[in-house]
């Protein structure tokens, strides 16, 4: 999603969607409400779908945030405010209706949660960034022979002269992505990156080194972003190295 809007019109635009959508369950009347009269009916539901948006959005940009993707992220949200919800909505159906609070309660958190998931759906859709895909490429030299020797060396015959593509560590070893496969190699990545300093490439993650000339496309999100690489291999880029890629062109 994106997070970057001024507050203010934020609050202003998710205050219009809540509303929006409260008057739309107004007309709609789900869950036997269409028998009210219209007086009743839309200020129910947009006090009902304005309050409860309210909860689910104050949760979204806490707990959220820490939730990665767009369905994980609106499931968790929605998992989180609907008993809280459901008790806002027993409130409001008592105090507006006057029905008593265990009657009210019945069923009363399915509902909920059919509503919350329709709602924080909608607004994730409203506010997600588009995903952008840099399409041009930085054109850069090829490496120096000796630039990766030492680090071509402790690969596999195999290996050794293909192509270099990524290395990721896991633990103590390294998994070396080449065009002819990949392969395991006990080496600190602290050590592979020393070897690999004249090479061109980049570290974008703690845990990935990439080479310039096997970037495909870069795709950025909040500050961080994603690289596609030769051979379909996805390597993430974290905010602490996104500068470094964006610095030789990939914006």
């Amino acid at each position: 999603m994106k997070l970057s809007a001024p507050p203010w019109p934020r609050i202003a635009a998710d205050l219009a969607l809540l509303t929006a959508l409260g008057l739309f369950m107004g007309a709609v009347g789900p869950f036997g409400s269409d028998f009210l009269p219209a007086a009743r009916r839309y200020p129910y539901w947009c006090a009902s779908i304005v309050g409860g948006g309210a909860i689910g959005i104050a949760i979204d940009e806490t707990l959220g945030l820490r939730v990665g993707g767009l369905a994980r992220r609106v499931a968790a949200t929605v998992a989180v405010m609907t008993p809280l919800v459901s008790l806002y909505i027993a409130w409001l159906a008592h105090t507006v209706f006057h029905q008593p609070l265990h009657a009210v309660t019945v069923g009363l958190p399915w509902q909920v949660l059919v509503i919350s998931t329709l709602v924080m759906s909608v607004r994730a859709l409203v506010w997600r960034s588009p995903r952008t895909v840099v399409q041009t490429r930085t054109v850069v030299a090829p490496p120096l022979p000796e630039a990766e020797a030492a680090f071509r060396r402790r690969l596999s015959a195999k290996r050794r002269a293909a192509r270099l593509i990524a290395i990721e560590a896991h633990d103590h070893y390294l998994r070396v992505h080449t065009d002819a496969g990949s392969e395991l190699v006990t080496l600190r990545f602290a050590d592979a990156l020393a070897e690999l300093a004249l090479a061109h490439g980049f570290q974008t993650h703690r845990s990935w080194w990439i080479a310039a000339d096997a970037i495909e496309s870069v795709r950025w999100r909040r500050g961080a972003g994603e690289a596609r690489l030769a051979g379909d291999l996805i390597a993430p880029i974290s905010r602490a190295h996104a500068p470094n890629l964006k610095a030789a062109g990939w914006r």
